[in-house]
């Protein structure tokens, strides 16, 4: 079997990558991926040298170089990861989240179409559906209405309408899949528990947005792997599933569990000015996948997290070189910015 995965050198494709490659080593695996801020070759460097694994740098918002690379190479399944996913980035550049979401997959499909894909499953995000704020004891269903709030999440609401699109004019081998909130090993830290994390370790105060009530529901991102391979060979073609983590919390309980689990105490949190936007409860019900393919979550949360926080210990250096790369990148933003006309 030929499998590509786009955006294979980001958190949650990274762990995909390793996870299909382990359970099915006669696989063919092509990455592709463009190598943003969040897109990390060191990722891959377990994967790099076994003999069926092969990266590709490349674009998927280019349409000339997908279209050529899956004539080149007929994929049997696409499972597409690659997407611009942090809500505070879009606030500030909405328009790159629009090229490479909305843009980039509908090339993608376009390319698979044509080569006769036999398995084209989509990443997409439970941020689609919204805020359940008027309603506490309500959860996201896959017939929930799509709702998104924030420019990532329009973005990803219309690649999803684009993915069924595909389905129901063309035909297409397509599924989709909604995730809560992903945490493990590889997640680049600009989010919140490697943030935190890192934040703790250092003795740094802690900044919550607004009063912390913001609800989120977490899995951890080998689960969301398993998930996705149980779609991919067992899930209904043209059908949307809903992945979560059965761990609903509120960012101040996440802050308050990460300082007492590093032996910290609370006298280091502070809260800031909440984000714009900021949708208030995230819950998913995940019966459907349950009933139908027979997932449920293995990891807890005090496990996920006792693995994320012993691998960021080890790799240390790894979040270093991100973040080194994130500031050299805004440098040369800020250099090119020509300076305001001055006014009186």
């Amino acid at each position: 079997m030929k499998i590509l995965i786009t955006g294979g050198a980001g958190f949650i494709g990274t762990n995909y990558c390793y996870y299909h490659s382990d359970k099915y080593p006669d696989d063919e695996i092509f990455v592709l991926d463009k190598l943003t801020y969040a897109g990390n070759l060191d990722n891959l460097y377990e994967l790099i040298h076994r003999p069926h694994f092969h990266f590709v740098q490349g674009d998927i918002a280019d349409k000339k170089f997908i279209l050529d690379f899956f004539e080149k190479e007929y994929f049997d399944i696409v499972v597409h990861f690659a997407a611009e996913s942090h809500v505070d980035r879009s606030i500030e550049e909405p328009d790159v989240f629009v090229v490479t979401n909305v843009i980039g997959t509908q090339n993608l499909l376009e390319a698979a179409k044509n080569t006769n894909v036999k398995r084209f499953h989509h990443i997409s995000t439970d941020e689609v559906y919204g805020d359940l704020r008027e309603s506490p004891d309500s959860y996201f269903t896959e017939l929930t209405p799509l709702a998104p709030n924030s420019p990532y999440a329009a973005s990803k609401a219309s690649s999803d309408l684009i993915v069924r699109s595909y389905f129901h004019t063309y035909g297409m081998p397509v599924t989709i899949s909604r995730c809560s909130n992903n945490y493990g090993p590889y997640q680049f830290p600009e989010k919140l528990i490697p943030y935190f994390f890192g934040l703790i370790s250092e003795n740094k105060p802690v900044p919550v947005y607004g009063d912390g009530l913001h609800v989120r529901d977490w899995l951890f991102v080998t689960d969301h792997c398993r998930a996705v391979d149980l779609i991919i060979q067992k899930g209904k073609i043209g059908e949307i599933y809903n992945i979560g983590g059965n761990n609903e919390k509120t960012n101040i309980e996440i802050t308050k569990f990460l300082l007492k689990f590093l032996g910290k105490d609370e006298s280091c949190i502070i809260y800031v000015d909440d984000r714009l936007g900021h949708d208030r409860r995230y819950a998913i019900d995940a019966s459907k996948i349950q009933k139908e393919l027979g997932f449920k979550p293995e990891t807890s949360f005090e496990d996920g997290i006792k693995q994320t926080f012993e691998w960021y210990q080890n790799n240390r250096e790894w979040s270093k070189k991100l973040i080194d790369k994130v500031q050299t990148r805004k440098h040369k933003q800020v250099s090119k910015t020509p300076l305001p006309a001055f006014r009186k």
